[in-house]
């Protein structure tokens, strides 16, 4: 008997980050070693200046309902964050707090799209882009790069794609997957093609910025002429390893900042109240606080790229931000390793998560189908055991 779900639940793919989560939680289970490289959760506990303002929170009583755009004092902290931090000038009603960048993207895009729309996603790009444009019943234009390029696509591309019908274009930098941090001069030349299509709005999700590694990631929003056509998303989840606290926000023009209040009202109300004190302390701490997780994610970022360099067939460029690992594993497709037929991504790290008991992400959810993901937020011990095993089963 077939159950009368929506066309729109049917539409919608499952998260493939958090499917290969799940399967590897299942092998565990069953009493299997699984090393995880798929989940991008940073292994650091939450600072404890910030649990401290939780606690500090729960004594002074906050427990009450919270306003559907946040406390206004958390606002007023971002505005002082993103002038501090980007350059950019926002005004408390231009902020809307929501529980996660996940659900901050979900809501611009809600307000801003109307079915048969097209988003632009420069590939690879994070999995739940092209799931939230589905729910929006528009359509996802993909603009191809490759390892060669490093991940990057050009100007020229961007209009190539272009049409009437382009409502957004969504740029992700630092990058999830690929760790690529696009320059000034490489965004003022998209600005430049955008200038040409006013009616054309950018997301700037900019949820990995402090997880850089020499390059500091440029905002969008501060060229000039974009600064009225740009969402600038961002969080408290990766870089302050605070992801089940459930902290997002934009900064925006005040009319979809205020239909994002709207949206937002009638699905989850405010955030939670403990996660929004305690993400005061978090924007308003000096960026040192937390150099300390950065610094090692760099260190493990070395480990890993190194130690995939000396497996044939793996290609890896080198991440500049966030913490993942995004090689080219085609050279791997259409043999035969231990009786398993690799044809492409997904048997690739199936095959990994079953021989190696490791599990990774296929590129085919990020828009890249030669490459799979590896994150590095797992322990260095973990990291070199994981390599070894994969290193062992493809040799």
């Amino acid at each position: 008997m077939s159950h009368p779900l929506s066309d729109r639940i049917n539409s919608l793919p499952v998260s493939e980050t958090l499917a290969m989560a799940a399967k590897a939680r299942e092998l565990r289970a069953e009493g299997k070693d699984i090393i995880g490289l798929s989940l991008g959760e940073p292994d650091f506990n939450t600072p404890d200046f910030i649990k401290d303002a939780a606690i500090e929170a729960i004594h002074q009583n906050y427990n009450s309902y919270s306003p559907v755009d946040g406390y206004m004092d958390l606002k007023e902290a971002i505005c002082v964050k993103f002038k501090r931090d980007n350059n950019l000038i926002y005004k408390p009603n231009q902020v809307v707090v929501s529980t996660g960048a996940k659900q901050s993207i979900a809501n611009v895009s809600q307000v801003l799209l109307n079915p048969g729309d097209e988003i632009i996603l420069p590939t690879p790009y994070w999995v739940s882009y092209s799931a939230i444009a589905t729910l929006c019943e528009a359509t996802s234009i993909e603009v191809p790069s490759t390892i060669e390029t490093n991940f990057k696509i050009t100007p020229q591309q961007l209009e190539d794609v272009i049409t009437p019908k382009t409502k957004m274009v969504f740029f992700n930098s630092p990058n999830n997957p690929s760790g690529i941090i696009y320059t000034e001069q490489e965004y003022r030349a998209f600005a430049a093609v955008l200038e040409k299509y006013p009616r054309i709005f950018i997301l700037s999700d900019e949820i990995y910025e402090h997880i850089n590694y020499g390059e500091k990631p440029f905002s969008f929003a501060a060229i000039e002429n974009m600064y009225d056509r740009t969402i600038t998303v961002n969080g408290l989840a990766k870089a302050f390893a605070m992801t089940g606290w459930r902290i997002g926000y934009i900064g925006a023009p005040e009319w979809i900042a205020k239909a994002c209040t709207k949206m937002q009202g009638q699905i989850t109300s405010g955030t939670n109240c403990i996660a929004q004190r305690a993400a005061i302390t978090a924007v308003l701490a000096p960026v040192e606080k937390i150099q300390y997780m950065v610094d090692e994610f760099k260190t493990r970022r070395d480990i890993m790229v190194g130690l995939l360099r000396e497996i044939d067939g793996f290609k890896v460029n080198v991440p500049e931000g966030a913490f993942y690992v995004f090689p080219d594993v085609s050279a791997f497709f259409g043999k035969i390793i231990d009786g398993y037929q690799i044809q492409n991504a997904g048997d690739f790290s199936m095959f990994l998560l079953e021989k190696a008991n490791v599990a990774t992400v296929s590129g085919e959810a990020f828009g890249a189908a030669n490459c799979i993901r590896l994150s590095y937020a797992a322990s260095e011990s973990q990291i070199r055991e994981a390599i070894k095993r994969i290193k062992m089963v493809v040799n």
